[in-house]
Formats: structure tokens, sequence, C-alpha cells
């Protein structure tokens, strides 16, 4: 069921008055119904991969509870490989098993031997890689006692399911989430409200900003080698507005939709395109993951501490498999790679812990050096962007090598169709509102807090007008994918 469709629009109102009108005050009453509710959202795809979330929940509630029984060190560790085992196996089968096997008979192929092996014609479930890094870090926790494993075998499989963020994040923590499941939700029309803004924001970045963009997305990169690089540039800067606010556009209306139903979701998004160099920039995109990775990959592997050659060992093995974690294609692991790259420099000179603060502090616009910084920043950024939307890595480098021809100070192709235009001024809508909020959970709260009553609720009605008149409807989420 995707947020921007008409069952979405069906369901959720539903569910909230059921929520708060009809079902008993009691909090486990009200977790049987959002169960039921994520399962049937969850299952509106494909019913069959209902079984595969239930037995992941069930396997790694077991194990929390074994892992507090047992006191023999040796045992606990068993408990939990058998955890990372299953739960990364069934990832690695559904998600990159092919992605194995053809690497495996090109490299083969490569020295002159020839092979074959079956490639697996299966459906990859969506959002697999989202609830199995959710229901293993709470195995890897109670593992280490940061956490108490829970005996609400009810609360564990809302944790692992809520279906606001069950198929694209935020990738929450049980130690911030699995308590919200054991009490009471009572209605809190302050928390709500703000949810219904998350959401619109949402809404607006995702249907109007993304989905424009993606039509010239598509267009440009099938066709770039019949395009002009001032086109191909058009294009890559157009997929960077795409990749965030389709992907911060749905973690803002599942934060949203969680607050309507009494549960708060940490940030995931905190304006990355105003960061002023690489690892400003990953502490502000996809928050939850690039915490997960540092918490159960970097730190593990040894993290800052030791010689430079084992950290920059580190860096470039969490960059990469954060690329790996995207997709099951050489393209995703060169994206990480090219971060880890840019990131490298800032390690050395030990300017990675920098701009702690956000971009313009107390002030109306940020200072020159800011500026610079930060478009250097987005064009790094976006340059790298080719390798994540090109089909193969050789493809990536032409790409890139036409925008640096001389065709780069032609005129863009499409740029003053209408639809563009649009486009465009959706953008630099974004980019305003964006930078006025950029020190609030999500840019809205700035609206609410700083303009007057009937203004504000006249941007509301804007925003809904422009999503009901430039909005696309129905075009699936880029993240459901991974």
């Amino acid at each position: 069921m995707l947020f921007n469709s008409l069952e979405f629009a069906v369901f959720l109102p539903l569910i909230f008055l059921l929520y708060w009108f009809l079902v008993p005050k009691r909090a486990r009453y009200q977790n049987i119904l959002l169960l039921i509710s994520s399962y049937i959202f969850y299952g509106w795809w494909d019913w069959r991969f209902l079984i595969l979330i239930f037995c992941s929940s069930i396997l790694d509630y077991a194990i929390g509870i074994q892992l507090q029984q047992n006191t023999r060190k040796k045992e606990r560790k068993a408990l939990l490989w058998l955890s990372i085992t299953v739960n990364i196996g069934v990832l690695v089968l559904f998600k990159y098993y092919n992605f194995f096997a053809e690497s495996f008979v090109d490299a083969f192929t490569l020295f002159g031997a020839s092979m074959s092996i079956d490639s697996l014609d299966i459906i990859l479930p969506v959002g697999i890689s989202f609830y199995t890094f959710q229901s293993l870090s709470y195995s890897i926790d109670v593992y280490q006692r940061r956490l108490e494993p829970t005996q609400d075998w009810l609360s564990f499989l809302c944790y692992v399911s809520f279906f606001p963020q069950l198929v694209a994040g935020p990738i929450e923590r049980a130690k911030n989430l699995l308590p919200q499941f054991y009490k009471l939700r009572k209605f809190n029309y302050s928390q709500a409200s703000d949810g219904m803004r998350q959401m619109l924001w949402g809404f607006f970045k995702k249907m109007v900003v993304a989905d424009n963009c993606a039509r010239y997305v598509n267009l440009i990169f099938d066709g770039a080698n019949e395009l002009s690089g001032s086109t191909l540039l058009l294009g890559a800067l157009l997929f960077s507005f795409q990749i965030y606010c389709d992907f911060s556009g749905y973690s803002d209306i599942a934060i949203g939709s969680a607050k309507l139903f009494g549960f708060d979701f940490k940030q995931n998004f905190a304006v990355p395109y105003f960061s002023r160099n690489i690892a400003e920039f990953w502490r502000r995109w996809h928050m939850s993951l690039s915490t997960w990775f540092r918490d159960y990959l970097y730190i593990p592997l040894g993290g800052s501490q030791g010689s430079t050659i084992y950290v920059l060992r580190n860096i470039f093995i969490i960059f990469m498999v954060s690329g790996f974690w995207h997709g099951a294609n050489w393209t995703f692991i060169f994206w990480g790679f090219t971060h880890a790259l840019f990131f490298v420099p800032l390690f050395l000179f030990k300017t990675n812990r920098n701009y702690l603060d956000i971009a313009g502090q107390d002030r109306m616009l940020p200072s020159l050096k800011e500026l610079c910084s930060i478009l250097f920043t987005f064009t790094l950024v976006t340059l790298a962007w080719v390798f994540f939307r090109a089909e193969t890595i050789s493809e990536a480098f032409a790409y890139l090598k036409t925008i640096a021809s001389p065709s780069l100070l032609s005129q863009p192709s499409f740029i003053f169709e209408s639809k563009m235009v649009f486009s465009l001024f959706f953008i630099a809508m974004l980019v305003v509102i964006d930078w006025l909020g950029r020190e609030y959970e999500h840019s809205l709260i700035y609206i609410h807090k700083k303009l007057s009553k009937p203004l504000r609720y006249g941007f509301y009605y804007l925003l809904a007008m422009i999503i009901f008149l430039f909005g696309v409807k129905d075009e699936p989420f880029i993240y459901f994918q991974f």
C-alpha cells in the first residue's frame, strides 16, 4: 500500500477512528489493532511475505528471552550468531543471491573459464532491508546488555511491523520505540496536528517535487548518449532533488503518521543539502541508517581507534557496505566508495567533526564561506548520485564524461517546457522553506511558529492545492526497492 494512493487515503482515517474512538482504552487493545492494520498494510503487496516478517519477529523475540536466561558466554554468542545468520541469510537470499551468482560467473569468464549458475526468479520483499535491520538491532542490543529483552510478544511484533515505518524506515531502535507500545497512548492534539503538518510537507516533497523531477530524470538518463553535457548536468541535479524528496518525503509521512497514533520516531533527515562537508552530510542524511552502521559495524570494527591504516579500512568498509545495502549492483558499491574517497581527506586533516551546528546559525543567510562550502558539498554529492542512478559503472563514467565536455556550455534540452519550469519552481520553493525551517525537526514547524494563524493556514491550503493540482499519483517510492 503506497502512502500516495487512494487505498492509504481510506486506510489511515479508518484506522485512526478505530484506534481513538472504538478500541477499548488499554494498550493491549491498541496494539492488537496496530498489529492487524500493519499486517494488512504490508500484505497489500503480497500476503505471502507476511510469513517472512512474522517468522523473523518471532525468532528475534525468542532469542532475546534466551539471551537473558543464558549466562554462559559461548551460548549467548551462539544465540547472537543465530539471529545474525538467519536475518542476514534471508536478506542475502532474496536480495543478493543473483548478484553474487552473476559476479561469480563473470569472474570465471574473465579468466577464460565458462560456467553457469542458476539464478533465482523470486520477488524482493518490500522493505526487507529495513525491518531486518530493525529486528536484528534488538538482538544485538540485548546481547550487549544495553537493553532488557521484552516479555511482551505483542509489543515486539508491533515494534517490527508498525506500518508507518515498516517498508522504508526510519529504522527505529528498540530502546526508543518498543517502550512506547507498553503504555496506553492518549490523544494529544498538539502532537497529532504537528503530525498532519509533517505529512503535508512529506506529500509535497514526494508527489510534487520528487515525482515531477522523475519524469525528466528518466528521460535524461535513458537518453544520455544523445544529449548534451548541460542536459545531463540538469538530469543529475534533478535526480539529487528527486531522491532527497522521495526518501525524506516518505520519512516525513511516516513520522507524521506515527504522531497521529501517539508515537514519536527519531528524525531521519536534517536538511542534508545544506551540509558544509561530506561528514556533515552523512550526519544529516538517512540518519537512522548512518547511526545503525556506526553502532553495529564501524565501532565493532574498531571505529576511529587504532592506526591510521585500520581506521581508513573501517571508513571504506562502512561506506561500501552502506552502498551495497542500497542495492545488489556494483554501482551502489562504487557510490559508497566515492563517498569514502570524499570523507578520507576530512579524516586525515581532522576536520570531519567540524560543523556540528547548523549552517547560518542564528542568522537569516549563510556566510560567504558557508555558501561556498554548501555548494561544493552539494556538487560532490550530485556527481556521486550519477553512480547511484546509472545502470552500470561504465554508463556513469560516460555520463560524467559528457558533462565535462564542451557541450556543457550549450542550452539544456527541456529547460523551457512548462512541466520543467514548474519542477524548477517547486525545487526553489522547497529550498527556501527548508532553509527557513532548517533548525526544526521538519520545515513546516517554522511556518507554524513564525506566521500568524491566517497566513499559516493559507499556506497549508496552498500546499494542499499544489499537491492536488501538480502532484503525481501512485508513483512508488524509490527506497521501496531497498
